[in-house]
């Protein structure tokens, strides 16, 4: 995610640190080198003067830009949509912590310095496990080893073998809540309360991996994509005996739209990855240890991740 104040004056062109242009360089490089060669050869192709006006231009390019709205605001709701279920995660790990803490009986307080053979602290930690399996899930990642520090050893074991890690922490937490039923020190009501919180964080996880796993339909994508290259690449010859020496500079900037609201588009249809305009799951993750380790009185925090090149990851 790109954290920054918007530029102003000539800064405002200069800018590239998460702008589109470094994905369309090329496209638009060839773009406005073609309507270059067209205004230098004044619409003659194969010595066949081209005449085109300006009116089929009009006509495609009021659809194609609404359509291209259209799917970008498509693509914005499911990147919405995944803030808000990470921002759905955050809450619930937090109660869950607090749940854990005032609602299932000890002789002692929850402390970080119980280990992980206490049932609290033990279900804290792996909130915080399952915050970043689900970060390494929904980015195709396999870093287990982060996992170890808050898993005990045959369960971090099981780990590798899982396909679904979050599912795996998932049922832990319903063993151990199980136990804790069993063994009376929570009552069944209470019981019922904590459940419903694991069971928000998983329809979470589900939300996210629906949004990773059902793309807008390729069909939809392509004819997007494919109207507005033939209309960048054919709008020097409506242009050029209108524009002249101009040509090259218009076709530049309506190109520079056309394939930016395209790729951006693209980029944010899948807010999961690693791009620098996707959702900081790192960040989300760290805030989350913090909180949740602050809970159980420990003090030596991590820091929380701050932009690097006005990047947030």
């Amino acid at each position: 995610m790109i954290l920054r104040e918007r530029p102003s004056g000539l800064r405002l062109f200069l800018v590239l640190r998460g702008s589109v242009l470094p994905r369309i360089r090329l496209t638009l490089f060839v773009n406005v080198l073609f309507a270059s060669l067209v205004t230098l050869c004044h619409g003659v192709l194969f010595d066949q003067k081209v005449t085109l006006t300006t009116i089929p231009f009009t006509l495609i390019g009021l659809p194609l830009a609404i359509f291209l709205g259209f799917r970008n605001n498509a693509a914005y709701d499911r990147y919405w949509e995944g803030r808000k279920l990470w921002g759905e995660l955050v809450h619930r790990c937090r109660s869950l912590s607090r749940q854990c803490q005032s609602l299932i009986g000890a002789a002692a307080p929850a402390s970080a310095a119980l280990g992980l053979d206490d049932v609290r602290v033990r279900m804290i930690y792996r909130a915080i496990a399952y915050a970043h399996a689900l970060r390494q899930h929904l980015r195709d990642l396999r870093r287990h080893e982060e996992l170890q520090a808050l898993l005990r050893p045959d369960e971090w074991r099981g780990v590798g073998g899982s396909a679904n890690v979050p599912d795996y922490l998932m049922l832990h937490m319903g063993r151990d809540l199980r136990l804790c039923l069993e063994e009376k020190r929570l009552d069944g009501c209470l019981g019922a309360a904590i459940d419903a919180t694991l069971s928000q964080m998983a329809a979470a996880a589900v939300g996210c991996e629906r949004i990773k796993t059902t793309p807008i339909p390729f069909s939809y994508s392509l004819l997007l994509h494919r109207t507005a290259y033939l209309y960048c690449f054919l709008l020097p010859f409506g242009l050029v005996d209108a524009l002249g020496f101009m040509t090259p500079f218009v076709v530049g900037i309506v190109a520079y739209t056309f394939f930016g609201l395209d790729a951006l588009g693209d980029e944010i249809e899948e807010p999961f990855g690693l791009d620098s305009n996707d959702l900081p799951l790192d960040a989300m993750c760290r805030t989350i240890e913090i909180n949740l380790r602050e809970s159980l009185g420990e003090s030596a925090l991590p820091a929380p991740l701050r932009a690097v090149d006005y990047c947030l990851s």
